[in-house]
Parts: C-alpha cells; sequence; structure tokens
C-alpha cells in the first residue's frame, strides 16, 4: 500500500516540478526566438532522461546523504517529505510568492527524517544550505560580469548563438543537479540504486507534461517582474545560472536553478543600473525562499511524528 501511495505522489511531484521549474528555464529567452517554447521543452524532455544515466550524484545526495530512507519506515517518511513540499509550495504560490521547489523537498525530507527517527546528517544539511545560499550569489556576480562582455562583444544577430549556448548550459546544469530530486524519489520508491532509462524517461516526461502547463506563469514571473529585461540579461543568466549549478552539480550538492537564474536576472541587471531591477518583486522572491525550508521541515517533521506515533499505537 505504502509503496502504491509513493508512486502517485512520486509522478505529481514530477509534474509539479515541470510546473514550477521548467517554465523557469525557458523564461528567460522569451524576448528572443532563437528557442521555440516546443524546441525548448523537447531538449529538456531528453536531457532529463539522458543526463542521469552518466550522473546521479545529485539524486544519491537526496535518498542518501541527508537522511537515510532506506531504513524501515523511510518509504512513508518520503511520501510525507514530498507531501509536505508540495504543500509549502502550493500556500506560497497561492499567496503570491513564487518559491524553490528543491529548497521545499530538502526541508521536507530533513523534517520527516527527523520526525520519524531516521537518521540525519546535520552537516549534510548545513553543506546543502551552503550551496544553495551561493549559487543565486554566484550567479549574479558571473552574470553582471557576462552582460558587460555581451553587450561589448555580440552584435544583434550573434546573440542567439549565445542564447543557444546559454538554453543548453542551463538544461545540462538542470538535468544534472536540480532535476535530479524528481529521480531521487522515484529512487525511494523502487528501491533501485542506479536508476535504468525506463524510469528516468517517466521522470523526464512527467517534468515535460508540467512544463507546458507552468511556462505562462513562470515565465511572466521571471521574465518580467525581477527586471525590466532586454535579451542580452535572459542570455547572461542563462550563462551565469547553468555554470553556476553545474559546479554544484560537480560536487553533488542540489541547488535551486530557478534561485540561480533568478540571481542571474538581477546580476545582470544590477550591471546596467540598479533601476533596471524591481526590487520589491526581488525581495517578495527571496523572502519566499527564506520561509520555504523551515516551513517544509517544520510541516515534515509534525506530519511524521503523527503517523509514526500512530503507527505506534496500532502495533502496539
Amino acid at each position: 500500500m505504502e509503496t502504491a501511495v509513493l508512486i502517485v505522489v512520486a509522478g505529481l511531484f514530477a509534474v509539479v516540478s515541470g510546473v514550477n521549474d521548467g517554465g523557469a528555464l525557458l523564461a528567460t529567452g522569451l524576448k528572443l526566438t532563437t528557442v521555440r517554447p516546443a524546441t525548448g521543452i523537447l531538449t529538456l524532455v531528453v536531457l532529463v532522461a539522458l543526463v542521469p544515466l552518466v550522473t546521479q550524484h545529485v539524486a544519491r545526495t537526496f535518498v542518501t546523504r541527508l537522511a537515510t530512507f532506506d531504513e524501515p519506515g523511510g518509504k512513508v517518511a518520503m511520501t510525507i517529505a514530498v507531501i509536505s513540499s508540495l504543500a509549502v509550495v502550493a500556500w506560497l504560490g497561492a499567496i503570491g510568492r513564487p518559491t524553490s521547489l528543491t529548497l521545499a523537498i530538502v526541508g521536507g525530507l530533513t523534517g520527516a527524517g527527523l520526525g520519524w527517527g531516521l537518521p540525519v546528517s546535520a552537516g549534510q544539511v548545513g553543506l546543502v544550505l551552503a550551496f544553495g545560499l551561493a549559487a543565486p550569489v554566484v550567479g549574479g556576480l558571473v552574470a553582471w560580469v557576462l552582460i558587460r562582455v555581451l553587450v561589448v562583444m555580440t552584435t544583434a544577430r550573434g546573440l542567439p548563438r549565445w542564447h543557444w549556448a546559454g538554453f543548453l548550459l542551463q538544461s545540462l546544469a538542470y538535468a544534472a543537479n536540480d532535476g535530479q530530486k524528481m529521480l531521487a524519489v522515484f529512487m525511494i520508491t523502487f528501491g533501485f540504486s542506479e536508476a535504468p532509462l525506463t524510469y528516468t524517461s517517466l521522470v523526464a516526461v512527467l517534468f515535460g507534461i508540467g512544463t507546458l502547463y507552468g511556462l505562462p506563469k513562470a515565465g511572466r514571473t521571471l521574465s518580467r517582474e525581477i527586471i525590466v529585461s532586454r535579451p542580452a540579461h535572459g542570455v547572461a543568466a542563462e550563462l551565469a545560472a547553468g555554470t553556476a549549478v553545474i559546479g554544484c552539480a560537480a560536487a553533488g550538492m542540489p541547488v535551486s536553478m530557478t534561485q540561480a537564474v533568478a540571481g542571474g536576472l538581477i546580476g545582470a541587471g544590477v550591471a546596467q543600473g540598479s533601476g533596471r531591477v524591481r526590487w520589491y518583486a526581488a525581495v517578495k522572491i527571496v523572502t519566499a525562499w527564506l520561509l520555504t525550508l523551515p516551513a517544509s521541515a517544520l510541516l515534515g517533521c509534525g506530519l511524521a511524528l503523527l503517523v509514526h506515533g500512530f503507527v505506534i499505537m496500532e502495533l502496539t
């Protein structure tokens, strides 16, 4: 029974990841027609399916390094973690505070693990948080440099090539890092340590379905609300976010692509005058990030304590 429930939850999580993340990945380049939405979604789906066949380093961080979910009750705790993260993201979205699903699942996994009594590594959690905080800052700094280079060295005709390069780098980084949170849930569900193509493809298709639905809203948030953007800003943000996130993937540290992209857009905007940045929107997003992890952890811990206590009562 618990496996069946987790299968449904895992599928839902992949779709919501597409809604939350997929649109954001395409949003930064919407002012250029180089990468059409259909082409972009197909590229993302293919990379999310294939890249984990090469590296599943970040997925294993979710599965074994934050908390150990292969112990008795681990599947129930994982289900609680995913439900908690989805609930927090839905709540923040409902009050107009778009946030990071990666932060939510890290909080949910940590809280549910503690509540269920599973081994939780405080050191790994702290390390993941440190990388998570660094990613948007690095993305912003890299974009601050890149926008100057792009403006000086790139003509209007040359920008589409950089857009393709930035989009591919960003998509590759997502598949190697942030996107593996979806795979991690399936790895716990079916109990494998190396996910085969069948499951990575299933994750990718569900992600693609969510992206189709989430593109309009996510695109509006990142491409219009944060800065008064021009095409070069989006390209700089793509290159910067891809660089920051793929670097974290090499270390096995899960970070949020949407955070890195937002940092890149802000960095590119500041480089050409801070007045381009809509600071009220930036503060709104950062506030949501700060709320996401502790809220998910508290909810996950509370639900895990409740369910675990009920199970103990049934057994006694």
